[in-house]
């Protein structure tokens, strides 16, 4: 399968969809074949959902763990319908940490 790269294009193009669906706390990034979706302040990130490219229009979500990996998900199609997913099925996946400081790790338990 061949690699691809995630340019800057792509990078804006999914905050412009991000910002039109209500989520402007959120930023991107691209990393090689990945467009990752994060928020926070850049020393101290929060990872929200990473998008795999495995085509020329289809993509994979990945989610963090507690362990700061990263796990598969059974997601996968066009941007748009990735972001559905998103927005409706697992829509805690894109919350704001600020919305509800207790959810931060840094809490002491």
């Amino acid at each position: 399968m061949p690699k691809f790269k995630a340019d800057w294009m792509q990078e804006l193009s999914l905050k412009q969809l991000l910002d039109a669906r209500g989520q402007t706390h959120t930023r991107v990034r691209a990393h090689g074949d990945l467009l990752i979706v994060e928020s926070g302040p850049k020393e101290d990130t929060v990872p929200h959902v990473r998008f795999r490219r495995q085509g020329v229009h289809i993509w994979t979500l990945e989610l963090p763990s507690h362990t700061e990996r990263w796990n598969k998900t059974p997601y996968r199609g066009p941007m748009e319908a990735m972001l559905d997913v998103l927005e409706h099925e697992i829509p805690w996946v894109l919350a704001a940490i600020d919305d509800d400081p207790q959810a931060t790790s840094g809490t002491p338990y």
